[in-house]
């Protein structure tokens, strides 16, 4: 089948091809014969029962510096003439990423949105993992500091970070001392008016902070992410580095909980992120990453799951 496919996401001029999630998945669309329309959550417009954007039909290929050819704009319906949408803007998940599911998810019964809008605006990543604390380390979400000091003469060493965080953005680790936690916290109340994430330290986050690919609920790969020196943070885009990896018997355990729940709800293209073999810390269900990576490591075509997912969604809606 060829299929209209309209692809939500940032300026593809500032992606980095060799590691894009999105640009594998569209290289991969584009092989399959698909015709491929990119625009910005921006571009969204909705009236009398349409949604529509503003969108560009677009080739891509595997070119640094010239990998994408954008065709003249078009009003493109997204309830009647595109087939998929990939959301697949990065964060931050506040009120421009919530409306955006709102928007969408009134094409959802036409359309196959990728990942489920609604699922999405009701599974953020450090709250959605709340649902499985039975994998979780110890965790505080607060914005007391009374609190925050008693998780810390409990745990000994803490990590703070945002709610709503991505990235591996503003996350700092306290040690039992508690120096400078008090001034942390004001720091984070000034800035968010939600709570934040506050975690017991693990040292085992120095062998690596494995991120685990879940394609319609089943595992599709992993790498492991190893963080930079003098680092706590694993994550790829502030200095981490991959490296190939199998599931632990854990792990496999956590995948297994999780795979049906994230089925059900519609969430096709999920990124967990596990430490030290046991620790379940993120379920990433806006717009995760690691694919190409992983395809590295293992010769797979993680893209190519993930179209014969879409493609067999879309079958069953026949």
């Amino acid at each position: 089948m060829s299929l209209n496919v309209a692809v939500q996401m940032d300026p593809l001029d500032q992606i980095n091809i060799a590691g894009d999630s999105s640009f594998a998945l569209m290289l991969a669309a584009q092989a399959r014969g698909h015709r491929l329309f990119h625009y910005a959550p921006e571009d969204l417009n909705y009236s009398a029962g349409r949604v529509w954007a503003r969108a560009h039909p677009v080739t891509v290929r595997r070119e640094a510096g010239n990998h994408f050819d954008f065709a003249a704009p078009v009003s493109l319906d997204l309830g009647e003439e595109a087939d998929v949408v990939l959301m697949r803007q990065d964060p931050p998940f506040d009120l421009g990423y919530i409306t955006a599911t709102h928007l969408l998810e009134r094409i959802a019964d036409r359309t196959l949105v990728v990942n489920d809008p609604a699922s999405v605006r009701n599974a953020p990543e450090k709250i959605f993992v709340l649902d499985y604390p039975q994998f979780m380390p110890p965790t505080l979400v607060t914005r007391s500091i009374d609190e925050a000091r008693a998780f810390l003469a409990q745990h000994g060493e803490i990590v703070v970070k945002p709610l709503h965080g991505n990235g591996g953005k503003a996350i700092f680790k306290v040690g039992s001392d508690g120096a400078n936690l008090s001034s942390l916290i004001e720091v984070f109340n000034t800035a968010y008016r939600e709570p934040h994430m506050v975690q017991a330290f693990l040292p085992s986050v120095a062998q690596g902070d494995k991120r685990i690919v879940l394609i319609d609920g089943e595992v599709g790969g992993a790498i492991n992410r190893i963080p930079g020196e003098g680092e706590i943070r694993s994550n790829l885009a502030v200095g981490g580095s991959a490296a190939k990896t199998e599931l632990t018997a854990r792990e496999a355990e956590i995948c297994a909980v999780l795979g049906p729940e994230l089925k059900r709800r519609g969430l096709l293209f999920v990124g967990i992120d596990v430490i030290g073999g046991e620790w379940l810390t993120e379920i990433n269900v806006t717009s995760p990453t690691g694919i190409v990576a992983i395809d590295a490591f293992n010769g797979t075509d993680t893209a190519a799951r993930i179209w014969d997912a879409i493609e067999a969604r879309i079958a069953a809606r026949a």
